[in-house]
């Protein structure tokens, strides 16, 4: 039974009411745009219980299924995607604050201060209104974390401006450590005030002190790897509040870590659950009821659209006895059946594998049965199953719910802000990432594994001397929260940004001619050379089935797909990946459009 989430009944009750009652402290996305405060909404709205809860509820901004295809639309080493992505048409463009003019809003903010400006209207106790006022600061937090992400410096505004506000209208930038000290100080009032219990699918404390826990680390290690901001001796501090609030949730919150006994489903259960309501390891979700509020996360999911999963995140994946995937001979060069063999359980419920059969086909021109790889230019070759709904029944996918905050996200932050301290023992990892690979039955991390020299190549910068622990730490956070949206923050906050000037690749093809793709042995598909043409009639395998057939060669050819050699290579996705400038293209410029109407608005880190 569905208990339903409570912005369901606020829009299906109340919409009406919430839309005049609170939008009247909205602006547009001009953060010099204002409009009047009514006497509706100031005198006649904030008086009551339901009418605070109304108004909070009209500021959740929480994502939903677009989590499952974040990490190629904000440019990862998980996930390319074909689309318009901002970073990468910077990487290959000359960006300039004319060109990139997005993410300058300041309505949700002036919508935050009017709530926490009249709230105390309602004759509640001091109690409840230490509640709403620790809601309204946690999504002030929030707010503010994300444009620091994009900006670093930005104007701190704590009450509703006015036109006659010229101090506050055409003020400057602030600099990040008063902004951060600012935002913290609200994530620390929410985190001690908002009632512990709450409906179903409302924020309550263990929902604020998960996301405080999650920009806290986000700060410490953003400082830490990123001497342009000369904050790294601040960075320590943050990560001691990191673990602490992370702890409290460990030690503290009813939660624990989802696990069955069945390795190869638990994991990919939380991401095709009609009701995570009763989950023990879910903070926060989104839920969904079939025609009350509809979910269903798209067929664009799968990879067969815009967005699609990259080779670089299978080989992560350590191998089912814990050695390195990289440590095998020639592993560059396993195609994609040898890719999927004795491999970290979570592998085969975040991509679809050899023998994996499709339910719902939509426009996948293979059709449904036995997984068989549809290649098409710029693509991978590699499908995404984790967050992918395959059923043909509509309302089973209307009904699923998205975790946004889980508890294995809290392990992993624990685990490394006590690495980056260097801190770290092995009861923490017991603690933290054991109980995590305890559910795909992988072997314990230990407290000083051999270093993986990918890893180290990859991440020169890191210098703690639990380096070999910070390296497994983020190869178990990346293989975890894989296409849960964290993957490009992640790559900002650690410096790595230069990894996406390399090359996204595809599958491996070892020759031309005919290839096995299912594990069965039978050759499922067909590359020819560009010079020769598809025949007519196609062949059929042993079992009777006609295979596919593709023409390859390389960028600027009319073929079917793009391949890294002549005979032999990975399947190509993009001819160049430009170039990531650093430290520029950590931040964002604020829109020339903004800077004209207030000077004081500087540019920073070379932005014209």
């Amino acid at each position: 039974m569905y208990t339903i989430h409570p912005i369901m009944n606020i829009f299906s009750k109340w919409g009406a009411a919430i839309l005049l009652a609170v939008s009247i402290s909205a602006c547009n996305d001009d953060f010099l745009d204002k409009l009047p405060e009514t006497s509706i909404g100031r005198e006649n709205f904030f008086n009551t219980e339901e009418d605070l809860n109304l108004a909070i509820y009209n500021l959740y901004d929480f994502p939903s299924t677009g989590i499952y295809t974040n990490e190629a639309y904000t440019l990862t080493d998980n996930a390319y995607s074909t689309g318009n992505v901002e970073l990468k048409t910077m990487m290959t463009t000359t960006p300039s604050s004319s060109t990139i003019t997005g993410g300058w809003d300041w309505g949700q903010l002036r919508n935050i201060n009017f709530f926490l400006e009249n709230f105390r209207n309602a004759q509640l106790t001091e109690e409840r209104l230490a509640h709403f006022e620790g809601l309204g600061r946690f999504f002030r937090a929030r707010f503010y974390a994300n444009k620091v992400k994009r900006y670093s410096d930005v104007p701190w505004v704590d009450e509703v401006i006015t036109t006659d506000n010229e101090a506050v209208l055409f003020a400057g930038r602030d600099p990040r450590e008063t902004v951060v000290a600012n935002l913290l100080a609200d994530y620390e009032f929410a985190a001690n005030n908002i009632s512990v219990s709450s409906p179903q699918g409302a924020v309550n404390r263990w929902v604020a002190k998960a996301d405080y826990a999650r920009f806290l680390l986000y700060e410490g290690t953003y400082r830490l790897y990123h001497p342009e901001l000369n904050l790294e001796g601040t960075a320590g501090d943050l990560l001691q509040k990191a673990v602490a609030v992370a702890r409290d949730i460990m030690d503290n919150g009813p939660f624990s870590v989802y696990a069955t006994g069945n390795p190869m489903e638990d994991y990919g259960a939380l991401f095709k659950s009609q009701n995570l309501g009763g989950n023990p390891e879910i903070i926060f979700a989104r839920h969904y009821e079939a025609n009350l509020l509809n979910g269903d996360s798209g067929e664009g999911v799968f990879g067969n659209y815009e967005s699609y999963p990259l080779k670089d995140l299978v080989q992560t994946y350590l191998m089912a006895d814990g050695s390195y995937y990289s440590g095998q001979p020639n592993y560059q060069q396993n195609e994609f059946v040898q890719e999927f063999e004795d491999r970290d359980a979570r592998l085969y419920q975040t991509y679809a594998y050899p023998g994996w059969v499709l339910v719902r086909s939509g426009t996948y021109a293979q059709g449904a049965g036995l997984y068989v790889q549809q290649l098409a230019k710029n693509f991978s070759g590699y499908h995404q199953i984790k967050g992918f709904y395959n059923t043909t029944n509509q309302d089973e996918r209307n009904n699923m719910d998205v975790p946004l905050y889980r508890l294995a996200e809290i392990l992993l932050i624990y685990a490394e802000a006590r690495a980056e301290l260097g801190e770290l023992t092995q009861g923490d990892l017991d603690m933290s990432v054991n109980l995590l690979r305890d559910r795909v039955n992988m072997p314990h991390l230990t407290l000083n594994p051999a270093i993986d020299p990918v890893k180290a190549a990859k991440f020169p910068n890191v210098t703690s001397a639990q380096r070999a622990a910070i390296y497994e730490i983020r190869r178990e956070r990346r293989v975890e929260l894989a296409f849960e949206g964290h993957r490009h923050d992640d790559l900002m906050r650690w410096g790595a940004g230069e990894f996406l000037e390399q090359e996204p690749q595809g599958i491996y093809f070892s020759r031309l001619g005919e290839h096995d793709l299912t594990g069965d042995g039978v050759p499922d598909i067909v590359l020819l050379p560009s010079s020769q043409s598809i025949p007519a009639e196609r062949a059929k395998n042993s079992l009777g089935v006609t295979m596919a057939y593709y023409r390859v060669g390389t960028f600027g050819q009319d073929v079917s797909v793009f391949l890294g050699g002549a005979t032999s290579g990975n399947l190509q996705i993009i001819e160049n990946s430009g170039t990531f400038v650093t430290p520029k293209y950590y931040y964002r410029p604020v829109p020339q459009q903004q800077v004209s109407l207030n000077p004081e608005l500087k540019q920073l880190f070379d932005w014209e």
